[in-house]
């Protein structure tokens, strides 16, 4: 869902020259900017290493649901697949911005309680210690979803479903708390163009960054 919203700003921005999308299904989606690869195995990239060189940014939208994993499996699905691209994008792109899309409530000690939380917090700390230009960790909380985005997680959708005819309210009783997908979009582009002095942001500050304009 937020991939779908960040990929919509980067095709509508002017400064954007053109966007390489690694997806697990074609998309359909055509644009002249608009390159999409699919590659055999998530977990190694080495096939298509050559198409990923020359780009200034990565925002990295992946992720699943814990819902019915254990904490080996989150992990492969989680840590593992997300160093499997960070690790070639920095060594081919070291002056590349790296935005993670984590959590709120995600644990950066890696010791608490709850499964999902450490893994995403030692998953943002092993991005925080790759040798990009900079990284950032984005934390939203709710998200609302704008022009159709849906998510591709069933009972995800199926809630935002019900709760659409109140987001319009809920955002407006909780304006920080609450980012829709074009936000997310903008502060993306906008956090790679200006940087942050966060390296973790968390809903408030990424509805702040939206409205960036410098």
């Amino acid at each position: 869902m937020v991939g779908q919203g960040v990929l919509r700003e980067c095709l509508l921005d002017p400064g954007v020259q053109r966007v390489l999308s690694i997806v697990r299904s074609p998309s359909g989606q055509q644009h002249e900017k608009l390159r999409e690869i699919v590659p055999a195995d998530f977990y190694d990239l080495s096939s298509v290493e050559p198409e990923l060189s020359g780009y200034d940014a990565c925002f990295f939208t992946l992720g699943v649901t814990s819902a019915g994993m254990d904490e080996q499996q989150y992990n492969h699905v989680t840590y593992d697949l997300t160093l499997a691209a960070a690790k070639p994008l920095a060594r081919l792109n070291p002056g590349m911005t790296f935005i993670y899309v984590s959590g709120a409530g995600t644990d950066s000690t890696e010791s608490g309680r709850i499964m999902w939380a450490r893994i995403k917090g030692k998953t943002e700390n092993a991005i925080l210690s790759l040798p990009f230009k900079s990284s950032y960790m984005f934390r939203p909380g709710f998200i609302q979803p704008l022009r159709g985005i849906k998510s591709k997680t069933g009972l995800y959708q199926v809630f935002y479903n019900i709760t659409t005819p109140i987001l319009p309210v809920l955002k407006a009783i909780f304006p920080r708390h609450i980012a829709t997908t074009e936000e997310i979009g903008r502060a993306m582009l906008n956090v790679t163009r200006h940087g942050s002095p966060k390296s973790v942001l968390e809903a408030d500050d990424i509805i702040q960054a939206a409205s960036t304009r410098k």
